[in-house]
């Protein structure tokens, strides 16, 4: 028997209603936090259950001409953020109990959940600018949760600045799309593109839409606020860097029949996410405080996303965004946990890996990612992808140089060997995964990101064998090369904002006891 068109819609679009309703129930003068607290963990239940049954159903089908339309990745994506959004608020309920304002923080969370679901369901241009201009003001209210911070409302505010020139460039890549097509479906405007291929009007459109994403997604320099919303309750940047702030890949993914025809646009993404991985990887391995440092991975793995988008690795980049999303959200979440245990590491004596090691790990690594593509008899990625995962792999290999016994430093290696072997097997498996994505890969961008982290790789050995050369570097390095306290000159040159506490009323108001 058929299912209707209209359950495999009801299904799709019922979290988004559900958390719509929960944020609308908030505004009104109603129940106690923790009653509030109770009907968002069941209302979220309900919604998590109904985005199983749509990706169970597999509802294809659930379209809304020129409105909404279900893909593979969306159902998948949807799934993600409502799992993360009801862990993410369980943990809130206990983290902020006795805090003030716990009605708009439930609202402002569920608010953030709606406008996500609806844009993993947008076809039409003007529902996906609203649902992501929707969802970063409702993230804006969670981040000056606690407004006695100076540094949480400078976040903000420059948050605010990229998200609204964002807003402009997605208007205006709107703005052309719809007037070469006539029509602001995306849907029609994918079938415009396979018959008659790119025009200039779309060829801007593209690059109006790759900068969009690039300040959305805190790419440098405009990075500077997603590392000050450390002053922001910790489950609210395990919602920021977990989910909103990914959606930036979802969108080039949703976005790649453009993309695939948009050679300038492609060039462009390519430069700025190669550069942001690029820096924000030197500058973690700087950094010595958890959250920062997972602030600031967090910046270079969307640049490694964007990259793959450049790259037309459409696969990799969503298995990223989803990979990412569950790392993140547990390493926040965990944050206490990563601090006693950095702390236990700190008592045992710093030791270098080996020189000979760190050259020969990434040939290891490398020709294991070949070895394990070809007695698989398949060709999930150009040769210079496995190159760079062998790069990426190579640390498993390095060998403390101080380790004189043989049987221990054969017992390390060939754990690294399987380790980086088991991690392609990985790879390879996830990336059979039915997500209804087709690759485009460019040969010549990806000799260029290959360069690129080439790089990143002879930094790191640097850092390792021969920091005193890198001293200067290293203190670029660790204050982000300044590039944030150029933005914020000039974000508050061109728009002045009062991010400074007035008064103290706002701490009076809070209990002395709260917890941060």
């Amino acid at each position: 028997m058929k299912i209707s068109p209209l359950f495999y819609l009801t299904c799709a679009l019922a979290p988004a209603a559900l958390m719509a309703a929960l944020a609308g129930l908030t505004r009104l003068n109603w129940g106690a936090p923790a009653k509030l607290w109770r009907l968002f963990q069941k209302a979220s239940l309900v919604a998590l259950a109904f985005a199983v049954t749509s990706l169970a159903v597999n509802a294809h089908d659930a379209y809304w001409p020129g409105a909404v339309t279900a893909t593979s990745l969306s159902l998948v994506l949807g799934l993600l953020v409502q799992l993360l959004g009801t862990v993410i608020g369980t943990f809130s309920a206990r983290y902020l109990e006795g805090e003030a304002d716990q009605r708009r923080y439930i609202g402002a969370l569920a608010a953030v959940l709606t406008s996500v679901h609806l844009l993993l369901l947008a076809d039409h241009w003007l529902l996906l600018i609203a649902a992501w201009a929707a969802a970063g003001m409702a993230l804006q209210r969670l981040l000056c949760f606690y407004p006695e911070r100076p540094f949480a409302l400078l976040a903000a505010h420059k948050k605010r600045i990229a998200d609204r020139l964002a807003d402009v460039m997605l208007l205006s890549a709107a703005a052309l799309a719809w007037r070469e097509i006539g029509s602001g479906s995306l849907t029609a405007l994918w079938a415009h593109i396979a018959v008659q291929g790119l025009s200039q009007s779309l060829q801007a459109s593209a690059v109006l839409l790759v900068l969009a994403v690039a300040l959305r997604t805190a790419l440098l320099p405009v990075h500077g606020w997603l590392i000050q919303v450390m002053e922001a309750p910790t489950p609210v940047s395990a919602l920021l860097h977990a989910g909103v702030v990914n959606l930036g890949g979802f969108v080039l993914i949703r976005f790649a029949p453009l993309l695939e025809q948009a050679g300038a646009a492609r060039a462009l993404l390519l430069m700025l996410g190669l550069a942001t991985a690029l820096l924000a990887g030197m500058v973690m391995l700087t950094r010595i405080s958890i959250k920062v440092r997972l602030a600031w991975s967090t910046v270079a793995q969307m640049g490694f996303m964007l990259l793959e988008c450049a790259l037309g690795l459409y696969t990799l980049a969503a298995l990223h965004l989803i990979g990412h999303s569950l790392y993140k959200a547990h390493a926040f979440l965990s944050a206490s946990s990563v601090v006693r245990e950095t702390r236990v590491q700190a008592l045992h004596a710093d030791a270098s890996p080996s020189g000979a090691s760190m050259l020969c790990a990434p040939v290891l690594t490398t020709s294991g990612v070949f070895l394990v593509l070809t007695l698989a008899g398949l060709q999930a990625w150009p040769w210079w992808w496995s190159v760079v995962l062998g790069l990426a792999w190579a640390p498993l290999l390095w060998l403390l140089a101080a380790q004189a016994d043989a049987a221990a430093r054969t017992a390390q290696l060939l754990f690294g060997i399987l380790t980086a072997v088991g991690l392609t097997l990985a790879a390879l498996a996830a990336h059979m995964l039915p997500l209804g994505l087709h690759d485009a890969p460019d040969d010549r961008l990806g000799v260029i990101a290959l360069m690129g982290m080439a790089v990143l790789y002879l930094f790191q050995v640097l850092l390792q064998k021969q920091a005193q050369l890198l001293s200067r570097w290293r203190r670029w390095s660790y204050a982000g090369f300044y590039l944030d306290e150029a933005f914020t000159r000039l974000a508050l040159r061109l728009w002045p904002a009062q991010w400074s506490p007035t008064s103290s009323s706002a701490v009076a108001a809070r209990p002395a006891d709260a917890p941060r």
